[in-house]
């Protein structure tokens, strides 16, 4: 079965104001290149990017990148693109981490691929709910290519297998004084 990492890297960043925060320094390398290393680093067959910016691309080495077809994509028309790829590539299994959550490690995607069942996604929780890392087997493929707006996969989540990690692991940076707070304390994740 082939098994493909996908790395959504297309959104907006309206919270993060005009830079793409994706190429924010983060410990001294842009903010996606932290997801894009733990993907890499995880079993993989095929790695897939999903971007807006050929700015964004260049840094990630290895990547198919996809291009979502919609000028403003929501979080749903990144997933769709990469599931897209991912089908026409035979993946039987695909793993999807958001690029800017940048202290997922490569043992926590492998942990929740290996979790996901032929019937059966898995997810990582911090204890309260579901969150990416997330995997989801091929017989989910339908509904994730129906999701609309910027919510996600959320509701196909419900019942994941959960694989425990750290709430630091799971941080998302969303605006420049999270990205700020993160490079000060990077040893409370």
């Amino acid at each position: 079965m082939i098994r493909a990492g996908v790395l959504l890297a297309a959104g907006a960043s309206r919270r993060f104001g005009p830079q793409d925060k994706l190429l924010a320094p983060l410990q001294g390398t842009p903010l996606a290149t932290h997801a894009a290393t733990a993907l890499a680093a995880s079993d993989f067959d095929v790695l897939i990017g999903v971007v807006r910016s050929t700015h964004v691309a260049q840094h990630l080495p290895g990547f198919d990148i996809v291009q979502p077809p919609e000028p403003d994509p929501k979080q749903s028309d990144s997933l769709r693109a990469g599931i897209t790829r991912a089908r026409d590539l035979g993946a039987g299994r695909v793993t999807v981490l958001l690029a800017d959550m940048p202290f997922v490690t490569a043992a926590l995607v492998d942990d929740v691929t290996h979790a996901c069942t032929d019937a059966r996604p898995a997810a990582a929780t911090d204890g309260n709910r579901p969150m990416p890392p997330v995997c989801f087997p091929a017989v989910y493929f339908d509904a994730l290519m129906r999701l609309k707006g910027d919510r996600g996969a959320a509701s196909l989540v419900t019942d994941a297998v959960l694989v425990p990690a750290t709430t630091g692991m799971l941080v998302d940076i969303d605006t420049p004084e999270t990205l700020m707070a993160m490079a000060r304390s990077p040893n409370d994740v």
